[in-house]
């Protein structure tokens, strides 16, 4: 008898939006990221209201100055999925693009837009 797929839970979304950011796990700020939602195991679906604000503590106590673009891009991944999780298996760099192109309306900046260029993507 089949049976449902589960939900995506916000951990899964934080962990796929880690990997797109930093693939080497060479970040120790986007790892800061990623633990802020280690046991995040409600369905994403289900915390989308209070994503934002959620979001913003954790850029909070991760990047108080606000100046890490990983950081940034690894928030703006897991926003970006969060609402579009059926692009969770699409490329890095296309995550990224889209991802930056909804965060930013397509003007990222300077900083995150050096960062996305340093990764072969426009934005």
């Amino acid at each position: 008898m089949p049976t449902e797929p589960q939900p995506v839970t916000l951990a899964e979304v934080a962990n796929r939006a880690v990997d797109v950011a930093d693939p080497d796990n060479q970040d120790p700020a986007i790892a800061a990221v990623q633990e802020q939602f280690e046991d995040a195991d409600e369905p994403v679906a289900g915390v989308l209201d209070g994503l934002e604000e959620r979001l913003a503590d954790v850029v909070e106590r991760v990047d108080a100055e606000l100046d890490d673009p990983g950081v940034a891009m690894t928030v703006a991944v897991i926003q970006y999925l969060a609402r579009r999780r059926d692009e969770l298996d699409a490329d890095a760099e296309t995550i990224l693009r889209l991802a930056a192109r909804a965060e930013w309306r397509g003007d990222p900046p300077a900083y995150v837009a050096a960062w996305l260029e340093d990764r072969g993507v426009a934005a």
